[in-house]
C-alpha cells in the first residue's frame, strides 16, 4: 500500500497541461495518458503554457489575457486574471523563484507582473508585434523575437534595449531560447532558419542552418542539459539538433500536422510535442520512438507544459 502511495505521489509531482483551439486546457498523467481534469478557457484559444517553479500554478494566455489556475485545485475558475495587453498574448514564463512572470504579445508590448496582484509592473515598448520572449539564466535580461525580424535584448534594470539583431531582414523570428549555461541564444525564423549567438562572447553569431527544408519553423528550444535544441515545424516534425555539432540527430515524423510547440523533461531523455492533428505525444530521445499519445482535444494543441524536476 506504502509502494502505491509513493507511485501515486510520483505521478502527481508530474505537472503535464496541454491546451489549444477547443478552448479546453487538459492535464494528464504522464505515464499513462489519462486525462486527469479539464478546465474551460472561455476567452479565447490558447497560446502558449507556463507552470510556476513551485508546481502549484499554471499560466495560460490567451487574447488579450493570461489566466493562473490552480494546478491542485478542483475549481474551474482562474485565481487570477492578468489584465493589460491589448492583442494576442504569444509567450510568457515566470522568473526562477516564481516572484513575477513575464509576457509578450502582438500589441507590440513586454509585460512584467507581479502575480499577487492581476495589474503589470512595467511595459517595455516596441514598434512590432512580439512572438516569442525568454528570460535569460541570469534572470536580468529578457530575450524576445519580432514580426519585423528582429531579436532584442532587454536589461530588466533599465528596461531598456541593450542588444539588438536582424539576422535576415524582415523574417519574422518565431522562437527564441536561451541555454541553462547561457553559453547559447537561438533564434528561429519563419523560413525555418535557426540562428546561433554566443552570449558571453559580445552575442558573437556561431552558427545558422536551415531547420525545416519546407513550410515554417514554429518553436525553438533548448534542453535543459544544454546538449540539443528541438525545432518544431509545419511539416509535421520536431528535429532535434546537436547543440556542439549543430547536426540534426532525431527526426520525429509521427504527427499528422503542424506541430505547434515541445518541451524537454527535466532529465533532457524525453519529449513531448503538440500538435494540429489534436494530440499531444511523448517521445523517448534514445530511441525516437513515441511513448505515450495524449488524445482527447477537438482541435489544434498548440501549446504543452511539463515540469518533472524533482
Amino acid at each position: 500500500e506504502r509502494e502505491r502511495e509513493r507511485e501515486r505521489e510520483g505521478a502527481m509531482s508530474v505537472i503535464l497541461a496541454t491546451a489549444g483551439y477547443d478552448h479546453k486546457i487538459r492535464f494528464w498523467e504522464a505515464p499513462s495518458g489519462i486525462c486527469t481534469r479539464t478546465l474551460r478557457y472561455p476567452d479565447s484559444q490558447v497560446n502558449c503554457l507556463s507552470i510556476h517553479p513551485d508546481k502549484t500554478l499554471l499560466a495560460a494566455a490567451g487574447n488579450p489575457g493570461v489566466r493562473l489556475f490552480d494546478v491542485d485545485g478542483s475549481g474551474h475558475n482562474p485565481v487570477l486574471a492578468c489584465e493589460g495587453h491589448a492583442a494576442a498574448v504569444t509567450g510568457l514564463g515566470f522568473q526562477r523563484n516564481g516572484n513575477w512572470m513575464y509576457t509578450c504579445s502582438e500589441d507590440c508590448t513586454i509585460k512584467i507582473w507581479d502575480i499577487r496582484s492581476p495589474g503589470y509592473q512595467r511595459s517595455l515598448p516596441h514598434t512590432s508585434p512580439f512572438n516569442t520572449v525568454t528570460l535569460h539564466p541570469n534572470q536580468a535580461e529578457l530575450i524576445s523575437g519580432s514580426q519585423d525580424g528582429s531579436v532584442k535584448v532587454w536589461d530588466l534594470g533599465t528596461s531598456r534595449c541593450v542588444q539588438e539583431f536582424v539576422p535576415d531582414g524582415s523574417t519574422a523570428i518565431r522562437s527564441v531560447t536561451v541555454s541553462a549555461d547561457a553559453r547559447r541564444l537561438c533564434a528561429a525564423n519563419q523560413a525555418a532558419e535557426v540562428f546561433v549567438w554566443s552570449p558571453s562572447d559580445a552575442y558573437a553569431e556561431v552558427q545558422r542552418f536551415v531547420a525545416h527544408e519546407t513550410g515554417y519553423c514554429i518553436k525553438a528550444k533548448m534542453s535543459p542539459d544544454c546538449k540539443s535544441l528541438v525545432t518544431t515545424g509545419s511539416d509535421r516534425t520536431a528535429r532535434v539538433w546537436d547543440a556542439n555539432t549543430w547536426d540534426l540527430t532525431k527526426t520525429l515524423g509521427q504527427h499528422q500536422q503542424w506541430v505547434w510547440d515541445a518541451v524537454f523533461s527535466a532529465d533532457s531523455s524525453y519529449l513531448v510535442t503538440a500538435s494540429s492533428d489534436h494530440s499531444a505525444r511523448l517521445w523517448s530521445l534514445k530511441t525516437g520512438e513515441v511513448v505515450r499519445q495524449y488524445t482527447g482535444h477537438q482541435n489544434a494543441v498548440s501549446c504543452v507544459a511539463l515540469n518533472d524536476a524533482t
